[in-house]
């Protein structure tokens, strides 16, 4: 169940159970996820992407071992809010994703996500190497933050 509204998405949440955040790019799949109250997000690992069926095995497998309640979704806009390729990319994963999984599914605006994720790390006098390893989780921590925020304002 794919649902663009933040609001909706909240809606359709149980309560108390813990949301992943996922940034998706050509070449790996960063994942963090949110504690049960959903309060705080944690970068957790970063997936080598192989082929769709392959990836999205390897992402169920995380999503159940950890009771994750819904999924969202890093939509990278461009720059002036438009979308490209990517975004069509993104919301097409989303809805093979959809087919295999009854968890909720929305998206968020990830513009600056990486940008952000990189400052952090150079801040933490990360190595260049161990960014590399860990840009793409972190981007998706920050993804997950943003949705965690929005939702703790709704109703």
């Amino acid at each position: 169940m794919i649902l663009d509204a933040t609001e909706d998405f909240a809606a359709a949440l149980p309560p108390r159970r813990a949301l992943a955040g996922l940034d998706l790019g050509e070449r790996t799949i960063g994942v963090a996820v949110s504690d049960g109250m959903r309060s705080v997000a944690t970068p957790l690992e970063t997936i080598r992407r192989k082929k769709f069926t392959a990836d999205a095995e390897a992402l169920l497998a995380i999503l159940t071992a950890r009771d994750i309640a819904g999924i969202v979704l890093g939509l990278p806009r461009n720059m002036d809010g438009s979308e490209g390729p990517r975004c069509q990319s993104t919301r097409a994963f989303a809805r093979n994703l959809s087919r295999r999984t009854e968890l909720p599914i929305t998206f968020w605006d990830e513009r600056l996500s990486t940008v952000a994720a990189e400052k952090a790390l150079l801040e933490a006098d990360t190595t260049r190497k161990r960014r590399a390893e860990v840009i793409d989780h972190v981007a998706a921590s920050y993804i997950l933050q943003g949705l965690l925020d929005r939702i703790r304002h709704i109703g």
